[in-house]
């Protein structure tokens, strides 16, 4: 991942700044570690995107966890917060359908329709304040809030930003950060 043709036209990664106010540190982290996905994918061979080098977790791939991520956006922002429908390809027959989808799409569709859904994301989060209530209750929960929100989309995208480097390096001897 240091052949730097290869971070051509990704996504700007710009360090979250170290004294601002809340909004503009969380928002600035999140966008961080988006644009880390992207890194992680930067320059990998198409079929490699696919491979699932863990014996035991089959549907771990690199396609796989970008389709997560792409979904778990939408889940937490369109569904939550916005009380939109949720549309993913996962149901209670196949929980794990957005891995499964991961596989079998070409992965720069995939970090396009991530991309696409940040976006979206961003453009909601640019509506609302921190302290505002999803418009769903979750189950077994209270309302949670944007602030909740984003603070758990830190959390799951820098998770998997970890397994994207494991992957990486596992498909192609590529690191970097």
């Amino acid at each position: 991942m240091s052949d730097k043709s290869s971070l051509q036209n990704l996504p700007e990664r710009v360090d979250a700044p170290t004294a601002a106010d809340e909004r503009t540190m969380l928002l600035a982290s999140l966008d961080w570690h988006r644009a880390t996905v992207h890194r992680k994918c930067a320059g990998l061979a198409a079929g490699l995107a696919s491979s699932a080098p863990v014996p035991g977790s089959p549907m771990t791939t690199i396609g796989g966890i970008v389709s997560h991520l792409r979904w778990v956006e939408a889940f937490w922002f369109d569904v939550v917060m916005l009380n939109q429908p949720d549309v993913a390809p996962y149901s209670t027959e196949d929980p794990d359908g957005e891995f499964r989808v991961g596989v079998e799409r070409p992965l720069d569709e995939l970090l396009s329709e991530y991309a696409a859904q940040c976006e979206r994301s961003r453009e909601i989060t640019s509506h609302l304040e921190l302290g505002n209530s999803a418009r769903r209750v979750l189950r077994d929960r209270e309302r949670v809030t944007l602030r909740w929100v984003v603070l758990h989309m830190i959390e799951e995208t820098a998770r998997h930003n970890g397994h994207l480097d494991i992957l990486r390096e596992l498909a192609d001897g590529a690191t970097g950060e």
